[in-house]
């Protein structure tokens, strides 16, 4: 069964009425996705939203859709994994079976403020994989306990508010290195990259990570957030460059100000963004090019929409993208 979500992030409008949410379950989405930043990627994208409340409002303001953060970042920065634990418990009690969590390494855009330092990315992935393991022990220790962690103690702890149903953790991987961490910790993988990168990259040092982990890598999810749009792709290919280019194409995870990131992608050229981004005029070609990550093993397809009409783009895909993958 493929699954199809959205990143709803770049949608938010001023006042975040989110009136998107009942189109995209309307349509037949399984998901929708916001991210977590403290900052916004880019100076101009003003919408800094704080994620828990706001996937609070999505998971009420639905019924079914499952609602998720790709990704937050437990590393000790903004987040103490304990706290992460209850926030995904009290969301997981008030919407059973609906809330996905995300996890990675960050940025130094939203943790270095928080850290007084900007760890190495080894340092940062050591304390993600332990905050993974402390936060499944609050989840299903039904006692006081000690953690005695490298990054992280806690002296006689206990979760109350524990979920009712297991809350699947989506390791997130853009790198090869952090692929083979989510094989051997994460629950499902993310990722966001190109076809090719999945196909001869992630997800063979994901699948063989998880093999010599003891897990069946054919059982075990991998969701991809791909990016683009379907209307308007002169005016999206501009937003793009002012919103998202900088962080994405020009990678400045350890550039710490939204301002310089922001002035990096609007110097891109067009054609980079429309060899990095899936932007597609025809739907038809737009499928075939997410039909071909099913057939590398892609299970979850996460479409971030960057147009200005979000209302075109979920119509489009109730009316062509997801019958075709889900019949």
């Amino acid at each position: 069964m493929i699954k199809i979500g959205v990143d709803a992030s770049f949608w938010m409008d001023d006042r975040y009425e989110m009136k998107f949410l009942k189109l995209c379950e309307r349509a037949g989405f399984d998901s929708v996705w916001f991210g977590d930043h403290f900052l916004p990627w880019h100076h101009s994208f003003k919408h800094n939203f704080f994620v828990w409340s706001v996937l609070a409002a999505a998971a009420e303001r639905t019924k079914k859709i499952s609602v998720g953060v790709d990704v937050t970042v437990p590393i000790g920065g903004r987040y103490h994994p304990a706290l992460i634990a209850q926030a995904v418990g009290t969301l997981e009690n008030m919407y059973p079976g609906r809330i996905l969590l995300g996890v990675g390494t960050g940025e130094a855009m939203s943790e270095k403020r928080f850290m007084g330092r900007w760890p190495s990315w080894r340092e940062r992935m050591e304390r993600l994989v332990e905050a993974i393991d402390l936060m499944k022990k609050l989840w299903s220790t039904n006692d006081y306990f000690d953690f005695d962690g490298r990054y992280f103690k806690m002296s006689k702890v206990y979760l109350h508010l524990k979920p009712r149903k297991p809350v699947p953790i989506y390791f997130s991987a853009i790198g090869v290195k952090a692929a083979e961490f989510a094989g051997r910790y994460g629950d499902r993988l993310m990722t966001a990259n190109t076809l090719e990168t999945c196909r001869d990259k992630i997800f063979p040092v994901f699948d063989r990570a998880a093999s010599e982990a003891g897990r069946d890598p054919r059982k075990i999810e991998k969701a991809v957030l791909v990016e683009g749009a379907l209307v308007d792709i002169e005016r999206t290919i501009k937003r793009i460059k002012k919103i998202h280019a900088g962080a994405t194409i020009m990678e400045n995870f350890d550039e710490e100000d939204p301002r310089k990131i922001e002035a990096s992608g609007l110097q891109l050229p067009d054609e980079a963004i429309r060899k990095y981004y899936l932007l597609y005029d025809d739907v038809e070609d737009f499928i075939d090019h997410l039909s071909r990550f099913t057939e590398i093993g892609a299970n979850h397809l996460i479409f971030t929409d960057f147009s200005p009409n979000p209302a075109k783009t979920i119509e489009i895909f109730r009316r062509k993208v997801i019958p075709y993958f889900k019949g």
